[in-house]
């Protein structure tokens, strides 16, 4: 029997980035736990496509246009859950620019801003506006998707690991500052996972597979669905005693 602590069924979650890859897989799977789930994007068709697959299989889903870099639309997207399903308990922040490989000597000013507002500031900017909904339900799990690069470095991808390093560290303050209203604060830190981003620096999965691949000790990239399972951990009561920490689910790359 399944231990009931993993269900969502009761909760409202608002999953940043559920258009493709990750975000998409965790949409899904928190709706397969039982969770309402607003499927937000600023690929709008994408984020219909997610709610729709979520309503086929029986559960409810709102989909919602999404951009992180507009504060009044992230406000909007809350505002919109809590009308339509009459609260919010969870936050997945999984929204993420596509940073070309350079230095800092080579990267101008105008791409290392793009990159801080989509990956941080975004987060910044959902979270002002998700946590007093949050606060209002008595509290919640707010899960911010860094990466295992924001633990070890990777050459011409400053502006990435930094973002991904200060989400690390942001998710430890919001712990810290909000424990007392009820609110969890996470990251998962995922390795190289077969998602479309994997296709802006690669001909192919193919090409992706046999490059990354050995850089984990497993052998291989990760699935979206494995980054989902942790997220649906990190959204229920099993996760209850966990807070300020970061998940590393990395295929054992950092383990060398």
């Amino acid at each position: 029997m399944i231990d009931p602590a993993f269900t969502l069924e009761k909760k409202t979650a608002i999953v940043v980035g559920a258009a493709n890859g990750i975000g998409r897989a965790t949409a899904l799977a928190f709706a397969a736990a039982g969770a309402r789930v607003a499927c937000a994007d600023v690929e709008e068709p994408g984020a219909k496509a997610t709610a729709a697959e979520i309503e086929k299989g029986g559960a409810q889903a709102l989909p919602l246009h999404l951009d992180v870099t507009d504060g009044a639309t992230c406000r909007a997207a809350v505002a919109a859950t809590v009308q339509r399903f009459g609260g919010l308990d969870v936050l997945l922040y999984g929204a993420a620019d596509s940073d070309k490989t350079a230095t800092v000597l080579e990267m101008d000013e105008a791409a290392w801003d793009r990159v801080i507002r989509i990956n941080l500031t975004g987060a910044f900017v959902m979270l002002k506006a998700a946590l007093p909904a949050m606060i209002a339900r008595g509290g919640g799990s707010v899960i911010l998707i860094a990466s295992q690069l924001g633990r070890v470095a990777s050459p011409g991808r400053a502006a990435y690991c930094a973002t991904k390093g200060a989400l690390i560290q942001l998710a430890k303050v919001l712990a810290a500052d909000h424990a007392a209203q009820g609110i969890r604060a996470n990251t998962i830190s995922p390795g190289a996972i077969e998602t479309r981003r994997m296709l802006r620096r690669w001909k192919d999965m193919d090409e992706a597979r046999k490059m990354m691949g050995p850089k984990h000790l497993l052998g291989r990239l990760g699935l979206p669905e494995e980054i989902a399972r942790a997220a649906v951990y990190l959204a229920s009561d099993a996760s209850a005693f966990m807070t300020g920490s970061d998940l590393l689910i990395d295929g054992g790359y950092t383990a060398i």
